[in-house]
């Protein structure tokens, strides 16, 4: 294509559109125009969960606003007045639309019983009373109360504890000071960058 014929086409280009702003275009093809997806969306600011970054996100939701109706999250972007992030999204961030209406996902505790291979659904109530259990269970046969000097220590070195890393300094306040409270030595964070 030469300078003269790529001309030519942008003048057609351009005498297409004038026509069609003029009116001229029949009424089917403004019928076609789509509304903008985000319109009637509930947008609701969170943070991204995947490292310790903290980038905001913006979440759109849609639904019946019903007394028992859910609001279905269907698109996810990164919140251009987040100070952290400005609006942009690793890879990571910007695939999480597919993490929360993935088919797979967990949303309820399961149990698999020792030399099963079957997994089997149990409520809230029973998976925390399950973790308790078992953590005050761990903690009274192996918590070292004092060491070769005499010195209390109150350790507790056979579980740790993985925290967030997208919580504020208070949330990593408080969980520092129960994980301590505990005695528990091992404690680290899921922060992946």
């Amino acid at each position: 294509m030469n300078r003269r014929q790529f001309f030519k086409l942008c003048a057609a280009g351009a005498a297409t559109s004038a026509i069609s702003a003029l009116g001229l275009m029949s009424e089917k093809a403004y019928a076609a125009v789509r509304e903008f997806k985000l319109i009637s969306a509930k947008e609701t600011r969170n943070n991204c969960c995947y490292c310790s970054v903290g980038c905001g996100l913006l979440m759109y939701s849609k639904g019946s606003n019903g007394k028992n109706a859910e609001q279905t999250i269907f698109h996810i972007e990164g919140d251009a007045d987040h100070p952290v992030n400005r609006g942009a999204l690793c890879p990571k961030g910007a695939g999480l639309v597919d993490y929360v209406n993935s088919p797979n996902r967990l949303k309820y505790p399961e149990y698999r019983a020792p030399g099963s291979n079957v997994w089997t659904r149990i409520s809230w109530d029973d998976a925390f009373q399950r973790i308790a259990r078992l953590l005050k269970n761990d903690r009274d046969a192996n918590l070292i109360e004092k060491n070769s000097a005499g010195t209390t220590v109150n350790r507790w070195l056979s579980t740790g504890m993985m925290t967030s890393s997208a919580m504020p300094n208070e949330g990593g306040y408080i969980t520092q000071k129960f994980a301590r409270a505990l005695g528990l030595v091992a404690i680290d964070t899921i922060a992946r960058n």
